[in-house]
Parts: structure tokens; C-alpha cells; sequence
């Protein structure tokens, strides 16, 4: 059975990354907006403090002793908890300085869940603390968003690999990642048995960033459109090796590779949104206590709406820790991330547009809430829209009676 009370280890990692959060991320939060960037400097001294951001983990440092095993050894255990509780904080202090930490990020999951033991030591143990180094996650295209199956970067078998065609948007950390796990199919016709992921090594000839999204929130991540121009993809890079797919059985496709994907990293976004809430509704608590009239009407209208944005947030967190918990007992939990997801996203828009409303003319541009609602759009968007959580939550509930959604 969860429970809903955090260990003292858990208790000292979310104190830790709290400390971080409003020490490091939350000073530059507002200036990395402004320039569309966060600063080479910072993202050099974060990393050499060991700071990286994995979306099945998140590591503060490391060492080799007895005892830094031990506690490893014990993390595995609940890296998924581990993982929402300290995102939930660093996002508190900015959701994109967060996603820019250096990190295997996006990409860390499937090459943790798929890849070869070769293929786990190759690529995840390039993120030391010599330099920064990034990880992507590439499945979006313009004509596949929601409906990941639809890809239509291909695949061609050649002798001693893949050539690969196609192109790729919304790609964060794309432009700068050391590799990208790509998604591409053999064969449209085959549908999500054709699927295939691989691992893209930057400078790979063929392998390019076309450009750099200007968006409306999230300014300071980057954003990448990739292109793939008969793009050479040695064997050795196929993720899983050959072994892995298969058109029948139980073996998966590279589409099962990225599903599989989503269960790992919907409750991070979902955590990530939590955070987005719970920063804006702190600063507009703070504010009300110290600008609204005592006892006068608006004090209570104010007072009223803060304690439902409240709720909604303490609901959003019980379910995201809900679907972080099934997957570290390794209980099947598809289903959880899509509620956590869908109900924090939706959750934490609404509570940002309450604290502009309470606002008024204070939260206008330039302001740490206007900033948190513009980022926060997203993540009712991406990793998939709260329409496909319900269809993914809706085909896990009626399957038993063979109801197709």
C-alpha cells in the first residue's frame, strides 16, 4: 500500500533540491526568460556540482563509498518517487531552467528500459562532470503529434545499418544533445509493427537542427526541429539490436518502446506542472496576506479561490505520486501516468490563470506569474494532450469488456 508520508531520506532530497531550486534556478529564472536562454556559466558550475536532470532519476552529486552504494542501491528502488518529488521542487524554481539541466533526460528512459547492457554503457556514461552534455527524445513530427503512430520518418536497411529520412519537431535539448533517440518506421503500411528506435550520434552526416523554436513559454529551453537527409545509422545504434522487434509475439515495436517511454515520463511532467501551481499560488498567497483588506469581501473571495487551487494541487500530487509508486513496485501503471498527467496539466493552468486574476495589474509582463503561466501551457499539451489521457485511461478501463475507443 502507498503511503502518503515521505521517508526521512525522501524528506532531506526534496529539502536539498528545494534548497537548489531557490538558491540557483529561481535567481536566474527571470533573466533566462528574457534572453531565451539559460547562461553557459550557470550550466557549467551546476554541472560540476554533479546537478543533472534524468527523467528517471535526479542526481545531486555521487561518490563511491560503501555508503553512497548503499544508498543508490536503495534509490533504485524508488527512483520514480524519487524523481516526481524532486521535480516537483526544481520546477518550483523554473520549469525551463529545469528542463535545460544537463542530463540524458527525455532519451534516459527508453535507452534505460531497451537498450543493449552495451548500449546502457555507451551512451548513459558519457554525463560526467568534465562538461554538460544532453540526451533527446525525438518522436513528434508535423503530421504525428498526438497520433504517435503515424510517423513517417523512415528507416531503410542497408548493409551494416539504417539510412533514415525525415524530420523531427519540438525537440527539446535536440540542437545540443550528444545523441537523440529517433523514431522511424521500415514500412508505413506496417503500421506500429514498423517502428523502430535508434540512437543518433550528433554530427552524424545527414543529422542536422534546422531551427529553433520561438515559443511562448518555456523561452529559456531549447527547442529544436531535426532533419534526417539519408542519414547513415550504424547496426550497433539500432536501440535493443535486432533481437527486440518483431512483427508477431510478444516481442516489442519501436511504438511499444516509446508507450513504454510515456509511463516513465508523464508523471515527471505531471510533477513539473504541480510545481508550475504551487509557485504561483505561493507568491499570490504571499500577496494576498499582504495587500488584500482584512476581513473585507475580496479578502474572502480571494481567501476561497486560493484554498481550491490548494486542493486541486494536493489531488494532482497524491495521483502523480500514485503512478511513480506502480512503477517502482513494477506494477504495470499506463493508466495512472495518463490521470496524473491530464489532471495536472489542466490542474495547474487553471490555478495560474486564478493568481493572475488575483493579481490584477501586478501580474502583467515581466512578472514571475505571468511567466509560470505562459510556461505552463504546455504541459496540458505535450507528452500528449489531456484528450489522449482520457483515451488512453478510457481503453485500460473498458478493455475487460472489449469496448474499442
Amino acid at each position: 500500500m502507498i503511503s502518503f508520508e515521505l521517508s526521512q531520506r525522501q524528506k532531506q532530497i526534496k529539502e536539498l533540491v528545494h534548497w537548489f531550486a531557490k538558491n540557483e534556478i529561481r535567481p536566474i529564472a527571470m533573466e533566462a526568460d528574457k534572453l531565451g536562454k539559460v547562461p553557459d556559466e550557470w550550466l557549467d558550475k551546476v554541472n560540476k556540482m554533479g546537478i543533472q536532470l534524468n527523467t528517471s532519476s535526479f542526481t545531486g552529486g555521487g561518490g563511491t563509498s560503501k555508503k553512497d552504494a548503499k544508498n543508490n542501491a536503495k534509490s533504485e528502488k524508488e527512483a520514480n518517487r524519487m524523481a516526481v518529488i524532486a521535480t516537483e521542487e526544481l520546477a518550483w524554481g523554473c520549469p525551463a531552467v529545469t528542463l535545460s539541466l544537463p542530463g540524458a533526460g527525455l532519451g534516459g528512459p527508453p535507452i534505460q528500459s531497451s537498450g543493449t547492457q552495451e548500449q546502457k554503457e555507451r551512451f548513459l556514461s558519457i554525463f560526467t562532470k568534465d562538461k554538460p552534455r544532453w540526451g533527446a527524445y525525438a518522436l513528434t513530427e508535423p503530421e504525428a503529434g498526438s497520433d504517435a503512430s503515424g510517423i513517417r520518418t523512415t528507416a531503410q536497411k542497408v548493409d551494416g545499418g539504417y539510412v533514415l529520412n525525415g524530420q523531427k519537431i519540438f525537440i527539446t535539448n535536440g540542437a545540443r544533445a550528444s545523441w537523440v533517440v529517433v523514431f522511424a518506421t521500415i514500412d508505413p503500411d506496417m503500421g506500429r509493427a514498423g517502428h523502430r528506435a535508434f540512437v543518433v550520434e550528433k554530427d552524424t552526416p545527414g543529422f542536422s537542427c534546422t531551427r529553433l523554436a520561438h515559443k511562448m513559454g518555456l523561452r529559456a529551453n531549447e527547442t529544436a526541429e531535426l532533419l534526417f537527409e539519408d542519414c547513415f545509422v550504424p547496426q550497433e545504434n539500432l536501440l535493443g539490436g535486432e533481437e527486440l522487434y518483431s512483427t508477431s509475439g510478444s516481442k516489442p515495436s519501436g511504438f511499444q518502446v516509446a508507450m513504454k517511454t510515456f509511463d516513465s515520463t508523464r508523471p515527471i511532467v505531471a510533477a513539473m506542472a504541480i510545481g508550475i501551481a504551487r509557485a504561483a499560488y505561493e507568491y499570490t498567497v504571499d500577496l494576498v496576506k499582504k495587500e488584500y483588506p482584512k476581513q473585507g469581501r475580496l479578502y474572502y473571495e480571494a481567501a476561497e479561490m486560493l484554498a481550491e487551487a490548494e486542493q486541486d494541487i494536493d489531488a494532482a500530487r497524491l495521483l502523480t505520486w500514485e503512478a511513480a509508486w506502480k512503477a517502482d513496485i513494477g506494477q504495470a501503471n499506463a493508466m495512472e501516468a495518463a490521470i496524473c498527467k491530464a489532471v495536472a496539466g489542466k490542474m495547474a493552468l487553471d490555478v495560474c490563470s486564478k493568481c493572475l486574476e488575483l493579481l490584477g495589474p501586478i501580474g502583467l509582463d515581466g512578472h514571475l506569474v505571468e511567466k509560470l503561466y505562459r510556461d505552463v501551457k504546455v504541459f496540458d499539451i505535450f507528452e500528449g494532450t489531456h484528450q489522449i489521457q482520457r483515451l488512453v485511461t478510457a481503453r485500460r478501463l473498458y478493455a475487460p469488456y472489449e469496448v474499442h475507443v
